[in-house]
């Protein structure tokens, strides 16, 4: 089935060389130029094949509608964000389709303030491009593109700034990473061993984004890291996305512990030991990570799916912690965007700190299984999917700010429609994994039958 372009929360994607083509990549960048105004515009992308393409198209819009594209090169996203900011640039794009296979790739567009754009500003870029208003200048207003030198020192020196280096260096743990052949691949040895002292094993670390395994950090694709966590013995194993916004962790034993885990890390050391304050969370993030800041105080405000939800109600209620259940750790105080690197960097300081394994972390964590599914659907049977269900458990308590998210005893389950990708998306979560598998068994045989039309 053909993929068409997808356009919304999470930027523009497609197919390369069926939706997506390096002449929409230009008109999209001359739309965002004349979105932003004249100035520098910083570029970076991930170790897709098709991102250097991608890259001189984009490059030469900007450049024809009278900004200066700053060209980051294999960057990860989170530095892509802060680089915004710091060097006062007009705003940023970012070429990844970050957990999507390697022939999808992606623009999401970034403001001066290093924050993915929000919806209401998203829609007017996109309103520029479908009525094709660019602006165009001249030769002598076009300003060449710069190639920026040493892109990730802002980023790291922040990271490091934040935690207590020397305390994790003393420890001298042993990590092994897997990158994913994407941008990790040219930075987190290095970040790793340099900079926090540590002894590292990378596995699937060619920077070629021909992913030897699913871009997503989810346990059914962390066989070989789990393998190679056994094999060396290794404290902890570190598994990025393609584009480095995204962690899960491995246990000392080689057991994946779940991306929500990652966050609940994060959220148990900020709140102990740097900063306590409101966490922010979206609606599919698990219940382990409300609890454990609610037992150090802390208000949790749940929000829509997608970043720059959960960013803004960051910014809003001065939250200082918090992200997505994917693994996408957020702490402002660093910079308002997911960021493996800050999370790697959390969660080694944890261990240290607390001085323990990550299985004894894991073990004082309140327990909780979560089970995530996707099915796949036309967008234009989706809607009505939603309503069918949400009209099956209407004696229920309903959550309708994002899908259909529905409050049992014991359990929750969510459906909603994908911001990435043409499915719908399932997670289900309960105290006992037989009561979880079992819900999400169960909707997903009502939403198949409510997508096969025999109930809509």
């Amino acid at each position: 089935m053909k993929e068409f372009l997808k356009v919304g929360i999470s930027g523009v994607r497609g197919v390369v060389g069926e939706s997506l083509t390096p002449s929409i990549a230009a008109s999209f960048a001359r739309a965002f130029a004349s979105f932003v105004g004249r100035g520098t515009v910083v570029v970076g992308r991930d170790t897709r094949p098709s991102g250097y393409a991608l890259q001189c198209a984009i490059a030469a819009g900007l450049e024809s509608s009278g900004c200066k594209p700053v060209l980051a090169g294999i960057v990860p996203t989170p530095t892509l964000c802060m680089l915004a900011r710091e060097l006062g640039s007009r705003g940023a794009i970012a070429i990844t389709a970050s957990h999507n296979t390697s022939e999808w790739n992606a623009m999401k567009f970034i403001g001066p303030d290093g924050v993915f754009l929000p919806p209401n500003r998203a829609d007017e870029l996109y309103d520029i491009y479908h009525q094709g208003d660019f602006e165009l200048v001249t030769e002598d207003d076009m300003t060449p593109a710069v190639i920026l030198d040493s892109p990730m020192e802002r980023h790291v020196r922040k990271i490091l700034d934040y935690v207590d280096v020397d305390l994790i260096r003393k420890r001298g743990f042993s990590v092994a990473v897997d990158c994913c052949n994407g941008v990790g691949a040219l930075s987190t040895r290095k970040f790793l061993e340099e900079k926090l002292g540590c002894k590292v094993v990378a596995c699937f670390d060619a920077p070629t984004g021909a992913f030897e395994r699913g871009p997503e950090p989810i346990p059914e694709n962390l066989g070989v890291l789990c393998d190679v966590v056994r094999k060396f013995k290794v404290d902890v194993g570190f598994a990025q996305d393609p584009d480095g916004d995204r962690l899960a962790i491995v246990d000392e034993l080689g057991n994946p512990i779940g991306e929500d885990l990652t966050v609940a890390l994060a959220v148990w050391q900020v709140l102990d030991r740097h900063r306590k304050g409101p966490v922010a969370i979206h609606m599919t993030t698990s219940r382990a990570v409300q609890r454990v800041a609610e037992d150090r105080g802390s208000e949790v405000i749940r929000t829509r799916i997608g970043e720059i939800n959960v960013v803004q109600a960051m910014l809003e209620n001065s939250a200082v912690v918090g992200g997505e259940g994917n693994g996408g750790v957020i702490v402002p105080a660093i910079h308002p965007c997911r960021d493996s690197y800050t999370a790697m960097a959390l969660t080694l300081e944890l261990m240290a700190s607390e001085n323990k394994t990550v299985s004894e972390l894991r073990g004082l964590l309140p327990k909780y299984f979560m089970v995530k599914d996707k099915i796949r659907a036309q967008g234009d049977k989706i809607p009505q999917t939603l309503r069918a269900l949400r009209r099956r458990y209407q004696d229920r308590k309903i959550n309708l700010l994002d899908g259909v998210y529905v409050e049992m005893e014991d359990a929750w389950f969510h459906v909603r429609a994908s911001n990435t990708e043409p499915v719908i998306r399932l997670s289900a979560e309960a105290t006992a994994q037989t009561r979880a598998v079992e819900i999400a068994r169960t909707i997903r045989s009502e939403i198949e039958s409510f997508l096969s039309g025999a109930e809509a």
